[in-house]
């Protein structure tokens, strides 16, 4: 179930996404203002946000690219939903990286339309292609590249660094890490899981230092991992 952020200052109109949203089976969370959507942001990301241009705070043109400067939300889908209908207007949102637009007032039907058509091309990308960092992982093509050069993997390695790359920023047991790359339990005494981490870091090259360790718990990887 997807979780969509709406960022809208006029409580009818928040209202009315906020209902037809959750009548469709998303999980919804609305906010009034920018600081308030921001703050959420840093605890859970959402899969989409509707983002009103004219906010009390700030206006969406900053947000989106406050958005798209951050590597953790850089990717988040975002669809511009206001009064503002000149052209003009419609290109600079979309120049500052809205994904979709859509002008008041509109109807349900349009609104839900454009969440589902663009949540399906996030997936569809979502898919194919992660990213963390320098490093790149094709999942079609099953290739990686570190910086922009290609890494050479053993299919375990491969999974291992998909499952780390799947679950970005996410703390990963070994227990974890057993169950979904080898398909068994984890015993205490086995060495397996840190001594694919350590060839992957050393084929990773710089990229390596993104694949962290938590003590005495497991790995995570990320753009500001924990020392090694």
């Amino acid at each position: 179930m997807a979780l969509i952020y709406i960022v809208e200052d006029d409580p009818s109109i928040r209202e009315i996404e906020t209902i037809a949203l959750k009548n469709s089976n998303y999980q919804v969370a609305a906010f009034e203002r920018a600081a308030s959507f921001f703050t959420q942001t840093e605890e859970i990301l959402p899969d989409l946000v509707l983002l009103d241009i004219m906010l009390p705070d700030e206006n969406g043109y900053e947000i989106i690219r406050k958005l798209r400067a951050n590597p953790v939300t850089h990717k988040i889908p975002v669809i511009m939903v206001t009064a503002k209908t000149a052209e003009l207007d419609l290109v600079k949102g979309l120049d500052s990286g809205a994904d979709d637009y859509i002008k008041k007032p509109f109807s349900v039907m349009e609104l839900l339309s454009r969440v589902r058509a663009l949540l399906r091309r996030t997936e569809d990308t979502a898919s194919r292609l992660l990213t963390v960092g320098g490093i790149s992982l094709d999942q079609d093509r099953y290739t990686v590249t570190a910086g922009s050069a290609p890494v050479e993997l053993t299919f375990k390695e491969f999974e291992l660094l998909r499952y780390l790359m799947s679950n970005p920023q996410v703390v990963l047991s070994r227990e974890a890490i057993m169950r979904s790359v080898w398909g068994t339990d984890y015993e205490g005494e086995s060495r397996t899981v840190d001594m694919h981490i350590k060839t992957l870091r050393q084929k990773l090259g710089d990229q390596g230092k993104l694949i962290g360790t938590v003590r005495n718990v497991g790995y995570v990887i990320s753009d500001a991992a924990p020392g090694v």
